[in-house]
């Protein structure tokens, strides 16, 4: 038995041995011969060739669809069998490759398939139908199924024929669709021209080119993207943000030390100066490490893991202000009070273990960096052939350990904001002062299997992207893979970390966050006897504050999608400017500004009063409601002129409340109370509002990523970058953190904003995200690039806020809910009939808007 199965063995490495010893050259030395014994080039072997340029199909860029159909006698030659096999079978792509690409082995950058070719066979025919995709993205030479396309300078590109194949086959048509772009027929051999169109027939393919024109929005939009002022634009917008966050938290700072407000220590704000800072510096540091070309994997390793300990370092995830540690959330933690001896040991257990946890990737990542040679590396850490299995261990421990440290740094800050922002659970921040070791080793793995999973994403892509480009060439295998593989292994930090920290603008939010919620929570002064108010809203910089994350989160979102970065700064300052602008109205057309000063505290400043304010507009509905029955004849026992009194009573004590001010005849008890919301304070307001948006926004990011994803073309992409389908799962949290913080805005400004009606309040905070994409469209119109998913994500977003505010009126009655057998019958009762049809009607218009605006993007 010994002997059989030593037998196996030997037989098994022979047959490894002879698949390793059969080179991709030989392979395709063998492939050639095939193809140059079979006959196939002969002209009963027929061809039709098409070529078609689309200047709208990829928004920004021009795409060109090739389309080539052979069809051949099948017993003419004798490999056409073959193509019925398995496309990954070697007989294939030995056919396939005779027939499309004869001796070319080179690589296919630039082109795209969204599936093999189609094999079909009629009678003694067989037929291959060859599609294949590409986009001019770049000034590289594109080689698309038959056609080269190279650029010949300034807007005008070169297009010829140039198989590699069956060049002495009769070209029977052959068709170039311009689609309206100026051309000019090189060859002058086309059997017809229109004004889009050129059409050969049974001419030979080696004299068959034409230039094409891109047209100037295409060619300057390509010119921008090559070009440093592309890097610029994305380097200001940076620079931009960092000073709109630093100015906010200055103003911040400026009017806590001087007293006057009593609001917390300045723990929270230099945390987020620190960020402000930071994140500038280090969004300049990846800027410049990626246009510096070449950098060597050795010394982006060192700078990245230098970069990444030190962020966490600053980030401090074990402080807090000395608010959040002295103020309890609960009663029960009243009573408790913590040593500031036993407070100190805490703080040194927790940074024992995130500077100990740190430092040991830390050392594993500069272990590989400052010693390669123990892993088989040079250097540089740039590999000229086929890793080794050690080598390949030395890339994954330097790669995983540097995106792990861009990770930590990321939850670390996070931490930080939430900590000093008392955003955190109280059960999350106990566990951590109690357990600092765990929660270290818990966070430590999962960002660890985060890292991993990323890194196998990342290797999954590659190969995926390896094997379009040598499609047909027996390359999976060598020294050139081995190449590749060394390439996109020591690039892995690279790419993860650009890609992770473009999405720190969320952190950002958090932080902004959290310093405005640290400012809420804390006590307003007193002055002299007179009695708190409750505040209307976020005043001075608690303003700038709630300006500054609409800015970021959903302008941000909305700025991405109008698809030029030169215009994220510009975008930032107006999204801030418009939504003061739209404040400064509301001054004076809001609600509760017409009533005036006096009403706050002769009708607000108590929560009994509050409750006075709640059954006078439920009077208010009352007595309408039974002046439409008696108006009806479906009432008895009371007359008009008792219930117009009784609205009259209403109106005086609204009046009474005002002092010497009268207002105006059209603000009533109830829009009053609606005015006022369903929460005493304004951030209890906008927490309720986030949460609703978030939940009416699931739908709407679900339609955006859908159509982010119809076309073929863009799931390929999918499949062949390095962060596709991660992209897409921080695509949807991007979407989802900007419906949630367009509606906390909403939320905290809902009694500083204009107008009666709710829907009022919620076209106000979409005007103030409006004018900047306005501007946006304007210029998308004169560069000739489609807007219409910036508009439809505009329309989006004031439908969700609709839905939001109507869904805030019932909030506000929700102890009224127990009297009525649904939501929607509150809501009735609130806003009566004509004003219900009235809200009804406008949401249909929105909802309309927004399906006329998706069709014709799905169309498209």
């Amino acid at each position: 038995m010994k002997g059989i199965q030593w037998r196996r063995f030997l037989l098994l490495m022979t047959a490894v041995m002879l698949w390793w010893g059969c080179s991709p050259a030989e392979a395709r030395e063998n492939s050639s011969a095939s193809c140059s014994e079979s006959g196939l080039d002969t002209t009963n072997t027929k061809v039709d060739a098409t070529i078609q340029f689309d200047e709208y199909a990829k928004g920004d860029y021009v795409r060109i669809r090739s389309d080539m159909t052979v069809t051949l006698p099948l017993h003419q030659w004798r490999l056409a069998r073959n193509l019925t096999h398995s496309e990954d079978s070697r007989e294939y792509r030995i056919a396939m490759h005779c027939l499309l690409r004869g001796s070319d082995n080179s690589e296919h950058n630039e082109e795209w398939r969204t599936q093999d070719p189609v094999v079909s066979f009629k009678g003694d025919k067989v037929h291959v139908d060859y599609e294949s995709l590409a986009v001019i993205t770049n000034y590289n030479e594109i080689q698309l199924g038959p056609w080269d396309i190279k650029r010949q300078g300034g807007k005008t590109w070169q297009v010829f024929l140039h198989p590699h194949a069956l060049q002495k086959a009769d070209w029977e048509h052959v068709d170039a669709d311009l689609g309206g772009l100026h051309f000019n027929d090189r060859s002058g051999l086309a059997s017809s021209s229109t004004e889009k169109e050129l059409v050969w027939q049974h001419n030979p393919p080696t004299s068959i080119q034409l230039e094409v024109d891109l047209p100037w929005q295409r060619s300057w939009i390509l010119s921008y993207s090559q070009s440093s002022w592309s890097t610029a634009g994305v380097a200001a917008w940076w620079v931009c943000a960092s000073i709109v966050i630093a100015l906010a938290a200055l103003r911040t700072q400026r009017e806590s030390r001087a007293g006057a407000t009593g609001r917390p220590s300045d723990g929270p704000t230099q945390a987020v100066l620190q960020w402000a800072v930071l994140s500038g510096a280090v969004a300049l540091m990846l800027i410049l490490l990626n246009s510096q070309k070449p950098v060597s994997p050795h010394g982006y390793a060192l700078v990245c893991i230098a970069a990444g300990l030190a962020l966490i370092l600053v980030a401090r995830p074990w402080c807090a202000s000395a608010l959040v540690t002295d103020v309890p959330r609960t009663a029960k933690d009243a009573g408790a009070t913590v040593a500031p001896a036993s407070l100190a040991a805490q703080r040194r257990r927790q940074a024992h273990a995130v500077i100990g946890s740190a430092s040991a990737v830390a050392a594993v990542g500069l272990l590989v960096a400052l010693a390669p040679e123990l892993f088989g590396l040079p250097p540089t850490l740039v590999s000229k052939g086929a890793p080794t299995v050690s080598s390949e261990i030395g890339y994954v421990l330097v790669g995983l350990a540097t995106v792990w440290l861009w990770l930590a740094a990321m939850t670390a800050w996070a931490w930080r904001f939430g900590r000093e922002g008392a955003l955190l659970p109280a059960a999350w921040t106990a566990r951590w002062d109690k357990a600092p070791v765990r929660c270290a080793a818990v966070v430590s793995a999962l960002l660890a299997v985060v890292a991993a999973g990323l890194l196998a994403y990342l290797v999954w892509d590659s190969e995926n992207q390896w094997k379009r480009v040598t499609w047909l060439t027996d390359q999976n295998t060598g020294a050139k893979h081995g190449q590749y593989v060394s390439h996109y292994l020591g690039g892995f930090a690279g790419t993860e970390l650009t890609w992770v920290f473009s999405y720190s603008w969320v952190l950002t939010g958090v932080a902004l966050l959290a310093l405005l919620h640290i400012r809420a929570r804390s006590p307003r002064p007193r002055s002299g006897r007179k009695r708190e108010m409750p505040a209307l809203g976020p005043e001075g910089p608690d303003l700038l504050l709630t300006a500054v994350v609409f800015a970021f989160t959903a302008g941000l979102q909305g700025a991405s999608l109008a698809g030029n970065s030169a215009q994220y700064s510009l975008w930032l300052i107006l999204n801030i400017a418009s939504l003061f602008a739209v404040l400064t109205a509301g001054r004076r057309w809001s609600v509760l500004s017409e009533l005036g000063p006096t009403f706050y505290v002769k009708r607000l400043s108590t929560k009994k009063r509050r409750r006075a304010l709640m059954a006078k507009a439920h009077e208010y509905r009352s007595v309408n409601h039974q002046l439409e029955l008696l108006d009806q004849g479906r009432v008895e026992g009371v007359t008009r002129e008792q219930l117009e009194g009784q609205l009259h009573g209403l109106r005086r004590w609204l009046v009474g409340g005002c002092g010497q001010r009268n207002p105006p005849d059209h603000i009533s008890v109830l829009e009053t109370a609606l005015a006022w919301g369903p929460d005493r304070h304004w951030w209890a307001n906008a927490v309720h509002t986030a949460r609703l948006a978030f939940c009416f926004g699931l739908p709407a990011s679900a339609v955006l990523l859908y159509l982010k994803l119809r076309d073929p073309w863009d799931l390929l992409q999918l499949t062949s970058e390095p962060t596709g389908i991660p992209g897409v799962v921080a695509s949807l949290i991007a979407y989802q953190v900007a419906w949630a913080a367009a509606g906390f805005v909403l939320g905290a400004l809902w009694r500083l904003l204009p107008g009666r009606r709710s829907v009022v309040r919620a076209w106000s905070v979409t005007f103030a995200y409006a004018v900047p994409a306005c501007l946006a469209v304007l210029l998308n119109r004169f560069t000739d690039v489609d807007f219409t998913i910036l508009l439809f994500y505009s329309v989006l977003m004031l439908t969700i806020l609709t839905l939001t505010s109507i869904w805030m009126d019932t909030s506000t009655f929700r102890k009224e809910r127990q009297y009525w057998p649904s939501r929607f019958a509150l809501l009735l009762s609130i806003y009566q009939l004509r004003g219900f049809s009235g809200q009804v009607a406008w949401l249909l218009a929105q909802v309309g808007a927004a399906a006329a605006i998706y069709h014709e993007v799905a169309r498209g």
